[in-house]
C-alpha cells in the first residue's frame, strides 16, 4: 500500500448503500459518509457542532453485499480504508474526488444495537489466505477474523474451544 493514506473515521450514512456489479461480476456497494467535527467553545465549556466532511466510499466483493444488506440511511458507522485520488471532468473543467476504499466497515454500537449474522467466507478465510487447517493446538490463535476458522469447523465464538492462554 505504499503511497496510500491510511484513514480511519466514523460518521453517519447520508443516504442508503447502493450496491452494483461491475462488468466482471464483482459486487461493488457505494456510499457517503457525514463526520461531524466538533470543536470546544472555551468560553462556555461545551461542545458545538463544527463543519461535516463528507466522504465517498466505495467497499468490494463480499464485503459490499454484506454493507448494502446491513447498512442504512442515517446509521453510525466505523470505516477504515484507503484514500484515493480520482480524476474527472465537470461541464468541461478538471475535478478531483478524494474518495475511500473501504478495507473494514460496520455499525458504531456506541449509540445502538447491532445484531450479528455471519456469513460463509466460501473457504477464501475472509481475504487472508487459505483457513487453518483446524482449531489452533494451545496457545493465542493466529491473527485471522473469526470467520477464517469456520470453513475448519472450528467456531471461536461457540462452546468453550482452546483456551486463550
Amino acid at each position: 500500500m505504499s503511497g496510500e493514506a491510511e484513514v480511519r473515521f466514523s460518521g453517519n450514512l447520508t443516504g442508503d448503500p447502493e450496491m452494483r456489479y461491475v462488468a466482471s461480476g464483482k459486487p461493488v456497494t457505494s456510499f457517503t459518509v457525514a463526520v461531524n467535527g466538533y470543536t470546544k467553545n472555551r468560553q462556555t465549556g461545551q461542545y458545538e457542532k463544527g463543519e461535516s466532511t463528507f466522504f465517498r466510499c466505495s467497499v468490494w466483493g463480499e464485503t459490499a453485499e454484506n454493507a448494502a444488506e446491513s447498512l442504512t440511511k442515517g446509521t453510525r458507522v466505523n470505516v477504515s480504508g484507503r484514500l484515493t485520488a480520482r480524476q474527472y471532468e465537470s461541464q468541461g473543467q478538471p475535478r478531483t474526488s478524494l474518495d475511500v476504499v473501504v478495507d473494514e466497515v460496520g455499525p458504531s454500537l456506541r449509540y445502538a444495537k447491532a445484531t450479528i449474522t455471519k456469513t460463509t467466507a466460501g473457504g477464501q478465510g475472509g481475504g487472508y489466505g487459505a483457513p487453518p487447517q483446524g482449531p489452533p493446538q494451545g496457545g493465542l490463535p493466529p491473527q485471522h477474523p473469526a470467520g477464517s476458522y469456520q470453513a475448519a469447523g472450528y467456531d471461536p465464538w461457540q462452546g468453550a474451544g482452546p483456551a486463550p492462554f
